[in-house]
């Protein structure tokens, strides 16, 4: 009798064990989505980056005049409100792209920095590089954000 017992016992425990590891989550989580207060953070900040990146055509200009002063001013005017903005989204963006997002931010600094010390020297060349690296961190940050035109 104990030994049938034990049989018994172990089907049991072989057959929890079998119903336990084929049991699972029923729902599915969702991905994640960007709530109304995150776009409209967004939508805040997105036309005054873009209005920078609309006008990155003057600091070109200026590097080719070698316009030191005007390059200067206009790094650490509208560029600078420009990367503030950028500073404003990240929080506001899926957790996934944050941290590309910052890095890209920490790389438009860089450049501009970079810029800045070119008009130091008066490096044409070191400034026109860095332009087009500012312009591509601007860019892809642009591209991590996410379509709020229906918001519009």
């Amino acid at each position: 009798m104990a030994r049938h017992r034990s049989i018994f016992s172990l089907i049991l425990v072989l057959l929890a064990t079998f119903l336990v590891s084929c049991s699972g989550p029923s729902a599915t989580v969702a991905p994640p989505t960007y709530s109304a207060t995150q776009l409209e953070r967004i939508q805040e900040y997105v036309p005054k980056i873009q209005a920078v990146r609309d006008r990155a055509a003057e600091l070109k200009t200026l590097i080719d005049k070698k316009d030191w002063i005007n390059v200067g001013n206009f790094i650490h005017g509208p560029m600078t409100e420009a990367r503030l903005s950028m500073t404003y989204i990240v929080p506001n963006l899926l957790p996934s792209d944050q941290p590309t997002a910052r890095q890209k931010n920490r790389d438009l600094l860089n450049h501009l920095v970079k810029i800045d010390e070119a008009a130091g020297v008066g490096n044409t060349q070191l400034a026109l590089n860095n332009y087009q690296a500012a312009l591509g961190d601007i860019d892809q940050f642009l591209q991590l954000l996410p379509d709020t035109s229906a918001k519009s």
